[in-house]
Order: C-alpha cells, then structure tokens, then sequence
C-alpha cells in the first residue's frame, strides 16, 4: 500500500510541476506580449498596412500557450485514471 502512495504522490508532484509551469508560461506571454503591443503602439503604427505585427507573435504564442494549458489541466488526468482502474480491479477481486 505505501509503494500506491508513493507512486500517486509522484503522479500529483508532477501534475503539480507542470501546472506552474503552465502559470509561468502564462505570465511571461502576458508580459511580452503587452510590451509588443505597447512598442508597436509607440513606434508608428499608422504607416502599416494590413494587420499589426503584434498579431502575428499573440496568436503564435497563444496557440502554444494553449497546447500547454491543455497538457496542464485537461490532458493531464491520468491519476483518476489509474485509480479508477484500480478500484475497478479492487472490487472485482473482492
């Protein structure tokens, strides 16, 4: 039984690991990305024709962003899988 414990406190430490990562992440596109709107803003941005470039670095990164929060949160359930699986044998075997 402490081998099970052990083995889901691994599994939560590294839901939790990529869960901050994810919180970093976001943070961080937050950040460079106001500073790329506020430098496009700044610098000109009526001698452009089309979409600002800004655009491009956002919905690039978003896109990624996006990938990591559903690796982090959505994705990320194999614990109540396996425990689901487990109780599933647990009863079948009792």
């Amino acid at each position: 039984m402490e081998n099970i414990q052990t083995e889901k406190e691994r599994m939560l430490w590294k839901q939790a690991k990529k869960r901050v990562g994810f919180r970093n992440h976001l943070i961080s596109y937050l950040l460079v990305n106001t500073m790329f709107w506020v430098m496009w803003f700044i610098n000109g941005r009526e001698m452009e024709e089309g979409l600002p470039w800004p655009v491009f670095c956002t919905l690039g990164w978003g896109f990624g962003l996006l990938w990591h929060f559903l690796g982090a949160f959505v994705f990320n359930n194999k614990l109540s899988q396996v425990e689901k699986e487990f109780e599933k044998l647990k009863a079948k075997n009792n």
